[in-house]
């Protein structure tokens, strides 16, 4: 079997450098490249990418050692007709650590060609570190590396108005535009950046709020040996993911022009406010991804299919999608019944094996941006907590105390070191009121004190002790 790269693959292309990715995982090159790609072929964009690993540790290597060429596998139902392909995507030149090769990442900045800025750094990724320097090589945190880039290209060009950037963060955060930009103003103001930089960067520079919509599964394991019979070629970074696609970009008809992936046949919109689609996205999809991935899991399922289609755990996903986050938003309820069907089919989608460990990296800044919002809101119109909403986030709870599950398997929670540590020290104590206390009051993850919520703390705490007790098939039990 033929290993992948651009000499043994046949008709792939080598685009002028024109946009700076932040983030090499599977939704960004199941999502954004794929469309690139799209856009590519369809129009005359010819745009290429060169990703920049936000984090010391990544797929950087991995990508490099195939040319950062890779196959997208996508599989579902469009408009009734069964779709199952394989497209070799070939819109990344090149791959970089920016904490190895720090001198090549500020190069970019350089380049007079360059002119787009993608970014998907996890819902946490956009945040403000005090503790970063204009020196650093590179500063830590995303919104510190951009405006380090943005920096060097302000000085390399003397603040030369067109050669600013178009930005378009994917992070799923309301306004992630806005907030971007804000934290941009943190940091020019911190490292005393100069008024002047700081009108170039608003005259010169575009940062949209954006909103992306696929289920991507990524590395297709079960899958990946059939796959490579059917390529014949070795590719170790095929990436799975759904039909569905939506980008929702909040920016004006100049934006799109340059940006013409709304031309190439692709579900792109380019509108005045993305917080309709936004709202009802956040509540109704990933809301529901957020608690049934932990109260799935701790119930011996592990694929999100899996859980749609089980008597009990079904009828759990159900009343939290219909029956407690749809009473929270303002939209015609036939609207979003028809939003939420749709999601259900896609969550039911027959070739996506979505594990649902996949969803629980960062399940906490999760829970805060998707499903928090929606409890307040419930409790201020019903006068009463949701019951679904709140096991799933003692589910959250329960899922990061580690182990193993009833049946062997080992529950292998990932999140920021600073919640990790939280939750060990919090479990080591043994005391399930100590535990639900702890989480609550946590600041730094919901930015305010859960515990002062009405009855949310004692409620908690009875499904800890439920679920520790009886497990948590039987708790679902009592509220389905």
């Amino acid at each position: 079997m033929k290993k992948l790269n651009r000499t043994t693959a046949q008709g792939v292309k080598t685009y002028p450098e024109r946009i700076i990715q932040f983030g090499e995982g599977n939704f960004l090159r199941a999502f954004v490249d794929w469309i690139i790609w799209n856009t590519n072929k369809k129009t005359n964009f010819n745009s290429g990418v060169v990703v920049v690993q936000p984090i010391a540790k990544g797929m950087v290597d991995m990508l490099n050692a195939q040319d950062n060429l890779y196959h997208v596998n996508l599989q579902g139902l469009d408009k009734g007709n069964v779709v199952n392909s394989l497209d070799l995507v070939d819109v990344i030149s090149r791959s970089m650590n920016p904490y190895e090769q720090f001198d090549e990442y500020m190069k970019l900045a350089e380049n007079p060609e360059m002119r787009f800025v993608i970014s998907n750094t996890t819902e946490a990724g956009i945040a403000f570190d005090p503790a970063c320097k204009l020196d650093d090589k590179p500063a830590s945190s995303y919104p510190g590396k951009l405006t380090q880039l943005l920096y060097h290209r302000f000085k390399t060009f003397n603040g030369d108005k067109s050669k600013g950037f178009i930005i378009f963060p994917c992070e799923l955060i309301f306004h992630n535009g806005k907030v971007l930009k804000e934290t941009i103003y943190q940091y020019i103001e911190l490292w005393n950046l100069g008024a002047e930089f700081k009108t170039w960067f608003e005259e010169a520079c575009g940062v949209y709020s954006t909103l992306v919509d696929r289920i991507v599964p990524g590395f297709p394991k079960k899958d990946i040996d059939a796959i490579k019979e059917k390529l014949q070629f070795d590719d170790n970074l095929v990436v799975q993911a759904e039909i569905f696609h939506l980008w929702v970009i909040e920016a004006p008809k100049s934006v799109a022009k340059e940006f013409p992936a709304d031309q190439a046949g692709l579900n792109v919109l380019f509108v005045d406010s993305e917080a309709p689609y936004h709202e009802r996205k956040v509540t109704l999809l990933n809301g529901p991804h957020t608690v049934l991935s932990p109260v799935a899991f701790l119930s011996g399922l592990n694929i999100v299919r899996e859980a749609c289609q089980h008597e009990v755990i079904g009828k759990y996903i159900h009343k939290v999608m219909f029956d407690e986050l749809m009473e929270t938003l303002n939209l015609p309820k036939d609207e979003l019944k028809q939003f939420a069907n749709d999601v259900l089919e896609r969550f039911n989608n027959p070739f996506v094996d979505h594990a649902v460990t996949s969803i629980m990296l960062n399940s906490f800044p999760k829970y805060e941006t998707r499903d928090l919002p929606g409890l307040k809101t419930y409790l201020a119109r019903k006068g009463e907590l949701p019951k679904g909403l709140v096991l799933g986030l003692a589910a959250i709870i329960t899922y990061y105390k580690g182990g193993k599950r009833a049946d062997g398997v080992e529950i292998t929670p990932n999140d920021d070191p600073k919640i990790m540590s939280l939750l060990t020290e919090l479990w080591a104590t043994g005391n399930t009121t100590k535990v639900a206390e702890g989480v609550l009051a946590a600041d730094f993850i919901w930015k305010e004190d859960l515990n002062k919520i009405p009855g949310l703390k004692d409620l908690v705490v009875k499904y800890l002790d439920a679920i520790q007790e009886k497990g948590m098939l039987e708790v679902v039990k009592t509220i389905v």
